[in-house]
């Protein structure tokens, strides 16, 4: 089982990623294996809206002078998927956005490769408007046919400088209830291999 995440902040070790960090490590802890990349900072392009990848099935964005087609492999590979950005104006960082347009498109246009894998979304904020980033990421996953693993409440962390969402006890509460049931969900899926459905 394998689990690749990906940091939407240009920080690279704030609040988005310490709490990517807190779900792999309760993931690790039952021989899940996980990465994590980093998104935010990256120049990125969007979504061209060329077709190309429609019309040439191979699981590439004709788009090469960026990382994106280097990571398509490691998605298709992946069974959990998890995406993490910090909340900017009420949405997600442009690098986020286009991540998520290009390979969204992508797998839409090749035999859905995303199905069935299991997406959670972890967002961090100061105030307000993580709300609208929490839920354009899970329709990110919706549209694509993905399973959306719950927790006791929205997977969101509060904290304004690098490192501030480690006192927010009841984000990280709501973290490791995510990790916990994305494992069982993993567990569930993974183990069903022989399933006719898959």
């Amino acid at each position: 089982m394998r689990v690749i995440a990906f940091n939407g902040s240009p920080r690279n070790n704030g609040n988005t990623a310490i709490m990517i960090e807190h779900v792999l490590a309760i993931l690790s802890k039952y021989n899940i294996e996980t990465e994590m990349i980093q998104v935010g900072g990256q120049v990125l392009r969007g979504c061209a809206a060329c077709g190309w990848c429609g019309r040439n099935p191979v699981k590439q964005c004709v788009i090469n002078d960026d990382p994106i087609n280097e990571w398509i492999p490691k998605i298709d590979a992946a069974d959990g998927i998890i995406i993490g950005s910090p909340t900017y104006f009420a949405n997600m960082t442009a690098e986020t956005k286009a991540l998520i347009d290009r390979v969204g498109y992508l797998s839409r246009r090749n035999s859905n490769f995303l199905q069935r894998k299991i997406g959670a979304t972890v967002v961090s904020f100061r105030r307000a408007g993580a709300i609208n980033v929490f839920n354009s990421i899970n329709d990110f996953f919706l549209i694509n046919q993905m399973i959306l693993p719950g927790s006791n409440y929205w997977t969101l962390g509060m904290g304004r400088e690098p490192g501030d969402v480690a006192s927010d006890t009841e984000g990280l509460k709501t973290l490791e209830t995510l990790a916990e049931n994305m494992a069982w969900l993993l567990r569930l899926i993974v183990g069903a291999n022989n399933d006719p459905l898959n």
